[in-house]
């Protein structure tokens, strides 16, 4: 990792707005009307169906999704008592994570109080705003108190994160590092150096799984806590031991199997470490300097377990793995609490899913090649994916086992569903298309077989049962990527195109290609060579019917691609153009761009086609078309150049085809607003309807316009380029292509060729 200067870190957080988290409308607000409705008289209505029955605060407000941060910054992260105020930069922080894992509102809130009455009847007070209180870096013992008596005097969920937080994610690593080690949570000696807050749950949770309070001994600033001293508090009392024979942590760790710190950098030392049992599992949880660095424990016990707090090293213990997804499933049960059975859950299924196969995107997030459970890898990653439905589900099936919730949640795989959408992992229409693709699997080519990305994407595609690929190139070559990147190409056929055993085949294609296109100057010589090309070689496959879909474009320009597909495919009868398009999944709904890649200079006759093949596509994604084609001018205003081409074309295609909504030519905002644009021209065919697919002039004005939309909102699915026209499932992706976009466009062509051929009765 790259180290965190001062300056990096002011300019951070003070450049543009100043700190991390704002508000945003969630509601239209741009008419009068928009206003009367979120405010006076309208805004009336909900707060008397509140007053009435207090559980519609969930359906009317943003209550149900809303969260409090809440400290009086007296334990600040490894700060300590710095004050409310100055720990308000961290809390707006547990804000942005809170949202970006797993989309929660968060009011971070700074009490100036010490005292903890009052602190208690400060939160109380604001408490009916929220659906849940995160209690944040208050100090020990008093934050003991201040959650006790607020879980049991409010109905809403109360957690002070660095105690349950670090106590959750630790359990997890706990149980699978004793499994990797081979040893039983019952029979282990655990040493714990610290007993503050964090330490006094995560023992506590031990305890809960199985752990022996026996086989615990605690240690704090002073020696081991045993039932000698005189000086212990309630919670240290728990945990005194009846042992006399033992006094410091080094006596204490010998034999020990397990050592968890939350205390302070480097009391922990390669001796102590040599002293534990074998396989010993060390959690040296200080942060930003462990008890012992990584390098000492490894250097000291090469069979040693090792979890941290830090990102830099293997299985880091951090709290963001836990808290977000366990508000997530208690929010949306409308729980009244969050109670031992939810953190259990959590647990177990933090420790589950780091023995799943991994996501691609956290081998890449790491840029390494696959995790793999074991040693380096008992922990899932901060980045994972998956972390949003496994915990979520898991806390609020807990909930409602154990009775808190108050809202039951009867379909899961729609809730899975609801929270990968709501993350933007997926969208409703790509799941669409994985689904339907997965009814009826096709043999796919995929032109460069040894790209990394198309590679992934094949073995990605064949593992969720969408296609049966079919990898063109060297043979060895993508075996060796393969075996390098941990991929298995189980169930993938690799054609080595340029290999004399494929010799017969090229001379079949060769002389099928003259023949087709014999009158324009193809000769059987000229065709034999382009076999050697891999989009003339694979494009002939799925012309013969040896596969059934086709996708290229990583290395390929499109104007060559273009010009083979005219060739060896063909455009389908009644058309003389193809184009592609581009479809944007947002927020506000789902939209078709088209022509975004072909044709660059459009006539009338081509824009005509492109808006025909719109509509059929359109229709083809289960969607009905309402077509806006754009111009810079609306409706005649501009006589000469592209908007004459546009008017012509809507004019003949308002013509020959009455019952199609299609318009314009109009401006990109009259085509949006339809609120501007029937006030404006209510004479439009689009009047009262809400455009979902535009044309555009030119592919100048189409291929800026989609990507402009994907630079200035990175949180919107593009799934594209989606070809339109042709005769076979051809279909194309460009150099910046992720791994997902691949995939996406796999399940098209493979929906393209089940509607094509009519394989699945």
């Amino acid at each position: 990792m790259a180290k965190i200067t001062k300056e990096a870190a002011l300019l951070y957080h003070s450049e543009g707005k100043p700190g991390k988290i704002e508000v945003v409308p969630t509601k239209p607000h741009s008419t009068q009307n928009d206003l009367s409705l979120a405010y006076s008289p309208g805004v009336a209505e909900p707060c008397l169906e509140i007053e009435k029955n207090p559980e519609d605060a969930y359906k009317y407000t943003a209550k149900g999704n809303l969260v409090a941060v809440i400290s009086n910054g007296t334990a600040v992260l490894g700060l300590g008592d710095i004050g409310a105020l100055a720990g308000k930069p961290v809390m707006e922080g547990k804000g942005l994570l809170f949202k970006i894992y797993a989309g929660i509102d968060v009011f971070d809130i700074e009490l100036d109080e010490k005292d903890p009455e009052k602190f208690i009847e400060a939160v109380k007070a604001i408490a009916p705003t929220f659906g849940g209180i995160n209690l944040e870096d208050i100090k020990a013992p008093e934050c003991f108190e201040i959650e006790e008596r607020l879980k049991a005097e409010l109905n809403i969920p109360v957690m002070h994160d660095d105690q349950h937080g670090t106590a959750i994610i630790s359990s997890a690593g706990l149980l699978n590092a004793l499994e990797v080690a081979g040893k039983d949570i019952k029979d282990v000696k655990i040493v714990v150096n610290g007993a503050g807050a964090s330490a006094v749950s995560c023992t506590k949770l031990y305890v809960s799984l199985g752990a022996q309070l026996k086989n615990i001994v605690m240690v704090d600033s002073k020696g081991v806590i045993s039932k000698e001293r005189t000086d212990l508090n309630a919670q240290k009392k728990y945990f005194a031991t009846d042992r006399t024979d033992i006094h410091t942590l080094a006596e204490a760790i010998k034999g020990a199997d397990v050592f968890l710190g939350l205390s302070k950098g480097n009391v922990l030392t390669q001796d102590m470490v040599r002293s534990m049992a074998s396989d010993p599992i060390v959690f040296a949880l200080a942060n930003p300097t462990p008890e012992i660095s990584y390098e000492d424990a490894m250097a000291a016990r090469p069979d040693v377990l090792m979890a941290t707090g830090r990102s830099d090293y293997p299985n880091q213990i951090n709290n963001v793995i836990g808290f977000p997804y366990i508000f997530r499933g208690a929010l949306d049960t409308h729980a009244t609490s969050i109670n031992e059975e939810m953190k259990l859950a959590a647990a177990h299924a933090i420790a589950d899913l780091a023995k799943q196969p991994v996501p691609d995107v956290v081998n890449t997030a790491y840029q390494v090649n696959n995790f793999t459970f074991g040693r380096e890898y008992f922990i899932p990653k901060p980045v994972d994916p998956r972390l949003i439905t496994v915990v979520s589900c898991a806390v609020a099936k807990a909930a409602m086992d154990s009775g808190v919730a108050r809202k039951n949640i009867e379909d899961w795989e729609g809730y899975k569903v609801h929270l990968r959408e709501l993350m933007g992992y997926e969208s409703k229409l790509s799941r669409q298309l994985h689904d339907t693709a997965r009814l009826c699997p096709q043999r796919v080519v995929f032109a460069e077989g040894t790209h990394p990305n198309m590679l992934k994407a094949a073995v990605e595609a064949r593992s969720e049962g969408i296609c049966y690929p079919i990898l063109l190139g060297n043979a060895d070559t993508i075996n060796a990527m393969a075996h390098k990147m941990d991929l298995s190409l189980d169930g993938i056929d690799i054609v080595n195109l340029r290999h004399p055993s494929e010799a017969p085949r090229r001379e079949k294609y060769a002389h099928l290609l003259t023949n087709k296109r014999a009158r324009e100057g193809f000769t059987f010589e000229e065709a034999n060579d382009k076999m050697f090309e891999r989009n003339y070689f694979g494009m002939m496959m799925v012309e013969t019917g040896d596969a059934d879909a086709f996708i290229t474009g990583l290395y390929t320009k499109y104007s060559n691609t273009i010009k083979v597909a005219k060739e060896v495919i063909g455009i389908r009868e009644g058309f003389k153009h193809f184009g592609t398009m581009h479809i944007l999944n947002s927020k506000k709904g789902t939209y078709f761009l088209a022509d975004t890649l072909i044709n660059r200079h459009p006539s009338t006759d081509t824009l005509i086609d492109i808006a025909r093949h719109a509509a059929n596509t359109v229709r083809f994604f289960n969607h009905t078309p309402t077509i806006a084609m754009i111009s810079y001018s609306n409706f005649g205003a501009d006589k000469d150049g592209s908007p004459s081409k546009v008017h012509q074309a809507v004019d003949f295609m308002q013509k020959e085809y009455p019952d199609l909504a299609i318009d314009g030519e109009m401006q990109v905002n009259f085509a949006m607003n339809k609120q501007l644009r029937d006030s404006k021209y209510p004479f439009t065919r689009l009047f009262d309807k809400d455009v979902n697919t535009l044309v555009f002039p030119n592919l100048s004005s189409a291929n800026t316009g989609y990507q402009l939309l994907q630079a200035m909102d990175p949180d919107t699915e593009f799934i594209g380029p989606i070809q339109m026209g042709l005769n076979k499932p051809i279909h194309f992706t460009d150099f910046e292509s992720s791994v997902r976009d691949i995939v996406n466009i796999t399940a098209v062509a493979v929906i393209d060729a089940i509607v094509e051929s009519k394989k699945c009765k």
